[in-house]
């Protein structure tokens, strides 16, 4: 494949897995204008709740399946025999972006409400504490950096000839508190929302299992391949949250040291 295309597939893949996303948390909020392709989570129902919970269930696991068997070192290897190595990011972004717009199209809502915030102040704090969420999603992201993760930096590396080389294992901003502010941004994107309906709590509990799991694995590969460093970034922080007790404790330990 040629460079030039090669850079092409990696921007358009780039572009559809940004707008999948900017759609998935549209259609969290109920965002979406109303159309027969994207609907709301919370639109009415069109089928029994038991048909709408194996459908969506099923949807959730298609999406759980697609980033788990992507992220795995086995299928990267078949995918370089048949792609640039430079792409295989991209074909992940777009995978990803066919797997979301499929959930968010196929998605039987089931519009039962839980608990909603009917005080203005309450419902505005909720939502604008969800999509802070999101917002966190984003910038953790460019923490890391942001191209490279939605496979930008590997296109153009191919397109100019120069050698890719991976990201150096490094402590930044919140990076150096928690391991994963990119999930815990997911978390607080999911669960925070001024309207908490049926179908919107299975999409929360689904997506917070396939988190859960999805970390535990991408942990025992990053121990794999950083060794004794991985495990004492562990020991220093939180997964989602800050160790705040440990923090406590080394600033304890440095003032008796003094």
């Amino acid at each position: 494949m040629k460079k030039s295309l090669v850079l092409l597939y990696g921007t358009i893949n780039y572009a559809l897995g940004s707008a999948a996303l900017v759609s998935l948390i549209a259609f969290l909020f109920n965002l979406i204008p109303a159309n027969p392709l994207l609907p709301n989570l919370d639109g009415e129902a069109s089928t029994t709740t038991a048909n709408a919970v194996v459908i969506n269930i099923g949807l959730m696991l298609l999406f759980a399946l697609q980033h788990s068997i992507m992220a795995r070192p086995a299928f990267k290897h078949r995918l370089a025999r048949l792609l640039p190595e430079a792409a295989e990011r991209s074909t992940f972004m777009l995978a990803t972006a066919v797997v979301t717009f499929a959930m968010i199209a196929l998605w039987q809502p089931i519009p039962s409400v839980l608990w909603q915030a009917d005080d203005a102040v309450l419902y505005n704090s909720l939502l604008s504490i969800g999509l802070g969420g999101w917002a966190l999603v984003f910038y953790a992201t460019f923490l890391i950096d942001h191209f490279d993760l939605f496979g930008l930096r590997q296109v153009w590396f191919h397109f100019t000839g120069k050698p890719y080389t991976h990201l150096p294992f490094k402590l930044n901003s919140l990076y150096g508190y928690i391991r994963h502010p990119i999930m815990t941004g997911v978390f607080i994107g999911i669960w925070f929302t001024p309207v908490m309906t049926v179908g919107h709590l299975l999409f929360a509990i689904g997506m917070s299992a396939y988190i859960l799991i999805g970390v535990y694995h991408e942990e025992r590969d990053l121990v794999t391949a950083f060794g004794e460093r991985y495990r004492s970034y562990i020991q220093s922080t939180g997964k989602f949250l800050p160790q705040i007790a440990n923090r406590a404790a080394k600033s304890d330990s440095a003032v008796n040291a003094r």
